[in-house]
């Protein structure tokens, strides 16, 4: 999907919406850079404006010292609105959960080491599976640790059309989605709001953190 740099007419953007999605941004993005999930200005995030729009990070900036002005909006084609500034090169996937996802009300995307290294880790076998973990259940819509939780693990390029085409992919098959992992980069994860996002990308790196230890302590094959 290209960006197209041309800006769009904003004069249907709620700007009291923006500001308070824009200061909701900012201060996640303080927090998860504080934790160290997002180094030398990688990771991007977004929230949902109204069914066309969505606010996103300008390309960039550093995550962990982000300010009202470092948030722009584009429409859920991608295209800036407004402004000629640039949104994140990851925009794409941004809003193709809020496409896909219709209750979909914000999105983080970060590099921790764990979320890194897990995602090398299970690259070759495409999905890791979390099973019997309590922390399941933080993830909406799963209910008890007895079941299967799957984080598919997309193989990393430069190409954004070909990172959307194989999340199609995947939802296509009718598989249920919660997140993902790059391999070699990091995780995409979403929720009804920012609370609900946060949560999952904590509960999902806590996961992944217990899978690697089983690993190392070879307890589990990787």
């Amino acid at each position: 999907m290209v960006l197209r740099r041309t800006p769009i007419d904003s004069d249907a953007i709620d700007r009291a919406r923006l500001e308070a999605c824009a200061r909701q941004i900012a201060d996640a993005g303080r927090e998860l850079g504080a934790l160290g999930w997002t180094p030398a200005t990688s990771s991007n995030f977004s929230m949902r404006l109204d069914a066309g729009h969505a606010a996103v990070t300008i390309s960039g900036r550093d995550k962990g010292r982000l300010g009202v002005d470092d948030i722009m909006v584009v429409d859920l084609a991608g295209r800036a609105v407004g402004t000629d500034a640039r949104p994140s090169a990851e925009t794409a996937l941004h809003v193709q959960v809020y496409r896909r996802f219709p209750d979909a009300g914000a999105v983080l995307h970060t590099h921790s080491r764990t979320q890194t290294v897990a995602s090398r880790l299970f690259a070759a076998r495409g999905v890791v599976h979390f099973e019997g973990w309590e922390l399941q259940k933080a993830i909406a819509g799963t209910t008890t640790h007895e079941s299967v939780l799957e984080l598919p693990v997309f193989p990393n390029t430069q190409d954004m059309a070909v990172l959307v085409r194989a999340v199609d992919a995947w939802l296509d098959a009718g598989k249920p989605l919660h997140g993902y992992l790059i391999d070699g980069h990091g995780i995409y994860v979403w929720g009804r709001d920012m609370a609900e996002t946060r949560r999952h990308l904590e509960a999902f790196e806590f996961l992944l953190g217990c899978e690697l230890d089983l690993i190392r302590l070879g307890v589990k094959a990787p």
